[in-house]
């Protein structure tokens, strides 16, 4: 099955402010996250801040400043994941750093055949 694991940033001040030790190790959580085979790395995403967000109403495209809601948990990143089971996309998803840094990850199954 294939998983993608949206990355919800959390609004913890240990996020946006790591010590350098801090950093390090999230880094290495990371890297070693995006080295578990089966996944598929994302790429970093600028701050729920630099979003635009589309509409269409009618034959109107209409764009707001920012993300569609305002939300704590921001999405900052993404990665897909082809595993066994729930449960192992669970597994990664617990070491992800976000995870306990005040986020949350989101698993969501890929509808195949597209």
């Amino acid at each position: 099955m294939k998983y993608m694991l949206l990355i919800h940033h959390g609004d913890s001040p240990d996020f946006d402010r790591p010590s350098a030790e801090e950093q390090g190790e999230i880094y290495a959580g990371y890297q070693g996250v995006n080295q578990t085979p089966g996944v598929t790395p994302g790429i970093w995403m600028e701050g729920p801040e630099s979003a635009t967000t589309v509409r269409v109403d009618g034959d109107k495209t209409l764009t707001t400043d920012g993300p569609f809601v305002a939300v704590k948990e921001a999405l900052g990143g993404y990665l897909f994941y082809e595993a066994d089971d729930l449960d192992a996309a669970i597994e990664l998803a617990s070491r992800i750093p976000a995870a306990r840094l005040g986020g949350a990850i989101e698993i969501r199954p890929l509808k195949e055949g597209y």
